[in-house]
């Protein structure tokens, strides 16, 4: 597949994004400054400004003079930033590569996208349109270099779109700042009567470097295509996206649910292809109103059935608020893993379908309830209660090592024990009553104690004497004394778990 690139030129960036905020300001001159040695400099000028002679580098009181109705705002070096990877991220739901080129550009690799919206200038077209009604003066060109795009983009006269392998072409007509080049070299350029690339780019390379430097040869070669110019993406690619976009704006849940099978379908092919399935996958909906709504689902295994993933997706598309219309789809699957290997069994049972009809359960509970509230744990070697059970990943995921019947542990253990007030009768007995969060529980029934001694390899402390408890509600706690019991000194009790 062939490289293109797509450079947007934002050509007053900061004074478009001030009268957004201000629509007043539209019509108005405004110019953008901060304080340079004591005076107040032009960085950023309106297209109104612009037109009467002011220009960036300026000083107010000079532009006051052309202008003086000039209006000036305050310089907020972070915002240039801030407004390109903002605008960055809305180019994402055209192409997955976006990055940012300062002060005042993005460079998108468009490679493989243009025909989703019938060609490269329907595609051209749609941004810069879309980047007009948000209320930013954009130039923007295609090209199948990222270094020929920048220059037709700012300095280019006829057409934007620059055909494969016609770059030199393209370059030719244009002055020399078009290859980014640093000042003294345009100054010698401009000295030599080099008004064109046309002028110097067929003279002998030799030549070239000893006048000029290394610099420009290398920039010769990245607009030609010779050596690679690589793009730094806002966000790393997913190689796991599919992307589908619409001729009308969808706004009914039916229009929803093709779209998901639509991009199931994709995604499922290649992973089925690549022997792998998906855990995690989000589908991001591209909003008329320049909104973006997304629902994402997660399963307890590799899963590439298209089916079963449908349905979790069909349980959150009433979440996903079409407003004015739904006019892009974007499916991601940033966690895939290899799927096992499927194992029939020769004599009963029901081999691997027994395993699945599980997964898809918990698939279906964690997506109603919830991905924190379906855990399931394994064992751990390990003394110490809150270390002898960890989160499994996955279905698939064995434990290390058995679990003991023969010692009862609580349905829910609490990350930390919580102290609390208790009353016994004589050392080393279960207590009478205990007090937790301001509610007295009066002890009926109790077992223990279990010693369990810290693990002296990893920490140093006292043991802890677990005991077995059940108030007079029925309900069962998990209590322990922290170390010995010794008359004169404070003991120290804890809560740490709830039975069933």
């Amino acid at each position: 597949m062939q490289q293109r690139f797509l450079s947007i030129w934002f050509r007053h960036l900061y004074a478009n994004w001030c009268c957004r905020k201000n629509p007043a300001l539209s019509s108005l001159p405004l110019v953008i400054a901060e304080p340079q040695q004591g005076r107040m400099v032009i960085v950023a000028v309106s297209a109104v400004a612009s037109e009467q002679g002011i220009a960036e580098n300026m000083t107010v009181a000079d532009a006051r003079v052309l202008c003086p109705a000039l209006h000036v705002h305050d310089f907020r070096p972070e915002l240039p930033q801030q407004l390109l990877t903002a605008l960055g991220k809305w180019c994402i739901g055209f192409t997955p590569v976006t990055a940012i080129d300062p002060p005042n550009g993005l460079m998108l690799d468009i490679s493989g996208c243009p025909h989703l919206w019938r060609g490269e200038g329907n595609y051209l077209k749609t941004i810069v349109t879309r980047l007009s009604h948000l209320g930013y003066d954009v130039r923007a060109a295609i090209a199948g270099t990222p270094a020929t795009a920048w220059a037709v983009a700012r300095f280019g006269q006829t057409t934007p779109i620059i055909p494969q392998e016609q770059q030199l072409q393209a370059l030719l007509p244009l002055p020399p700042a078009a290859l980014q080049l640093e000042q003294p070299v345009l100054d010698k350029m401009l000295k030599l009567g080099m008004y064109q690339v046309g002028s110097f780019i067929h003279m002998p390379r030799p030549v070239l470097r000893r006048r000029f430097g290394e610099h420009l040869l290398l920039r010769i070669d990245q607009a030609l295509g010779y050596k690679p110019d690589p793009l730094l993406p806002l966000i790393p690619p997913n190689p796991w996206s599919e992307r589908l976009p619409c001729i009308q704006p969808i706004v009914t849940a039916k229009g929803i649910e093709i779209a998901i099978q639509h991009l199931l379908e994709r995604i499922c092919h290649r992973l089925q292809h690549e022997g792998k399935g998906l855990r995690t996958a989000t589908l991001k909906a591209w909003r008329a109103d320049g909104q973006i709504r997304q629902i994402s689902i997660g399963t307890s295994r590799p899963v590439s059935a298209i089916q079963h993933l449908f349905r979790l997706f069909e349980l959150k598309i009433d979440t996903l608020e079409p407003g004015e219309g739904i006019e892009r789809f974007v499916m991601e699957a940033p966690t895939v893993e290899d799927l096992p290997p499927a194992q029939e069994c020769l004599w009963g049972g029901t081999g691997a379908s027994a395993g699945q009809h599980l997964a898809e359960l918990v698939d279906k509970l964690t997506g109603k309830l919830g991905i924190n509230n379906v855990r399931r744990f394994l064992p751990q070697e390990h003394h110490w209660p809150e270390r002898a059970v960890k989160k499994a990943c996955s279905l698939n995921e064995l434990p290390a090592s058995t679990w003991n019947p023969q010692k009862r542990r609580p349905v829910f253990l609490l990350p930390t024990p919580e102290k609390i007030e208790v009353a016994a009768p004589v050392p080393d007995y279960p207590p009478m009553h205990f007090r937790y969060n301001n509610q007295l529980h009066k002890i009926k029934k109790a077992d223990g104690p279990e010693r369990i001694e810290r693990e002296w390899w990893l920490e140093e402390g006292p043991h802890r004497d677990y005991y077995t408890v059940e108030d007079d509600q029925g309900n069962r706690y998990w209590l322990f004394r922290s170390g010995y019991y010794s008359a004169g000194k404070p003991h120290s009790w804890f809560i740490h778990g709830f039975f069933a």
